[in-house]
C-alpha cells in the first residue's frame, strides 16, 4: 500500500477542539462553564481520509472545496505539514470552510458549533471541481468518495469522475450520505453504515442476505460494505454466486467513534490500490477501525498499529 497514489474527492473539513474542565454554571444562564486549557485541530471529513491514507504510507491527493477564510489557510498548511497533495482544492471566495468545533470538558462532548454552507454548488463551479478531479485521476491507483452533505459532490462531480476512474480501469470506494446516495453505480465497494442504508431504502430488512443484495442491484455497485458499528460489518457482493461475509468488529477498546468511516474508507481504497481483494481490504479496514476507536476524537492510524492488532487476534 506504501506509494500507491489515491484521490479522495468529497467535503474536506477542519475540525477544532476546545478542551478544558467545568467548575460552574454561567450566572448568564443554567449552562456550564468551561475553562479552556486546550486548544488543537486536525482535518476532518475528506480531509481526514487523506490524513489516514498518508499515516499509512501512501500518497493522497485531496479534491474539495474551502473557503478564502483563515479556516482554509489552516486547512492547506494542515494538508501541507502531512504531504497531502493540494493542488486540486478548489478555493470559492464567499463559501465558508467547513469547520466543526467541539467544546470538551471532562472526557465529555459540551456541544459542537458548526460553521458551513452546505448548499449545492453552482454549475460553475461543479464544472471546475469535475475538472480537478479528473487531473487527479489521470495518475491515480484508486478513488476514494467521502460525501459528508456539505456540496463537494455534486453530480456532476460524481458523473465525471467516475467516468474518469472507470476509463482507466481503477477500484472506487463510495462512502455516501443522503443527496446523493444512488449516484455511485459500478463503484467497487459503497459503504453506507445502518441508518444511511435504512434511510435510502426504507423498509429494507438488514437481516435478509436477499434485500441487501437486492440493494447492492438496485444501488448497481459490485460490493455493498455496510458497516455496522459494534457488530462489525457485512461485505454484500451483488454477484448472486459470490457469499456474503460477515465480519467481526475487533476494537478492544472503545474510547470514541468520531472518524472510524473515514478510516475505513482510507484503509479499505488504499489496500484496493494495492491489488487487494475486496474481501482483504475490507478486514483490513476493519482492524484499522478497531484501532481508531480506541482513541481520542478523529485520528489517523498506522500501520504498525494495524500489524499489531492483527497479532494479537484480529482477523
Amino acid at each position: 500500500m506504501r506509494g500507491r497514489r489515491v484521490v479522495v474527492i468529497g467535503d474536506a473539513m477542519l475540525d477544532r477542539y476546545l478542551v478544558g474542565d467545568i467548575d460552574r454554571i454561567s450566572p448568564e444562564a443554567p449552562v456550564p462553564v468551561v475553562n479552556v486549557t486546550e486548544r488543537r485541530q486536525a482535518l476532518g471529513g475528506a480531509a481526514n481520509v487523506a490524513a489516514n491514507v498518508a499515516a499509512l504510507g501512501a500518497h493522497a491527493e485531496l479534491v474539495g472545496i474551502v473557503g478564502t477564510d483563515r479556516k482554509g489557510e489552516t486547512l492547506r498548511q494542515e494538508l501541507d505539514r502531512l504531504g497531502i497533495g493540494s493542488r486540486c482544492l478548489l478555493t470559492l471566495p464567499g463559501r465558508p470552510t467547513t469547520t466543526k468545533t467541539r467544546v470538551v470538558a471532562r472526557g465529555q462532548q459540551v456541544v459542537r458549533i458548526d460553521e458551513e454552507e452546505a448548499g449545492e454548488l453552482s454549475t460553475d463551479a461543479s464544472e471546475r471541481l469535475a475538472a480537478l478531479a479528473e487531473e487527479a485521476i489521470a495518475t491515480a491507483d484508486v478513488v476514494l468518495f467521502e460525501d459528508y452533505d456539505k456540496g463537494a459532490l455534486h453530480p456532476i462531480v460524481i458523473a465525471r469522475a467516475m467516468a474518469a476512474a472507470r476509463g482507466r480501469g481503477l477500484p472506487t470506494v463510495a462512502d455516501p450520505k443522503f443527496a446523493a446516495f444512488f449516484l455511485y453505480s459500478g463503484a467497487t465497494v459503497f459503504k453506507p453504515n445502518r441508518r444511511e442504508l435504512v434511510t435510502a431504502i426504507p423498509g429494507i430488512d438488514l437481516a435478509s442476505d436477499a434485500e441487501l443484495r437486492g440493494a447492492a442491484e438496485r444501488l448497481g455497485v459490485e460490493h455493498l460494505l455496510l458497516t455496522l458499528g459494534a457488530e462489525g460489518m457485512r461485505l454484500i457482493p451483488r454477484r448472486p454466486d459470490a457469499p456474503i461475509h460477515a465480519i467481526a468488529a475487533v476494537a478492544r477498546e472503545v474510547y470514541d467513534v468520531s472518524g472510524a468511516g473515514d478510516t475505513v474508507t482510507a484503509w479499505a481504497g488504499s489496500a484496493l490500490a494495492a491489488g487487494a481483494g475486496v474481501l482483504e481490504a475490507a478486514q483490513l479496514a476493519n482492524l484499522a477501525a478497531g484501532v481508531e476507536v480506541g482513541k481520542r476524537g478523529v485520528a489517523t492510524v498506522s500501520p504498525e498499529e494495524v500489524l499489531a492488532a492483527h497479532r494479537v487476534g484480529g482477523r
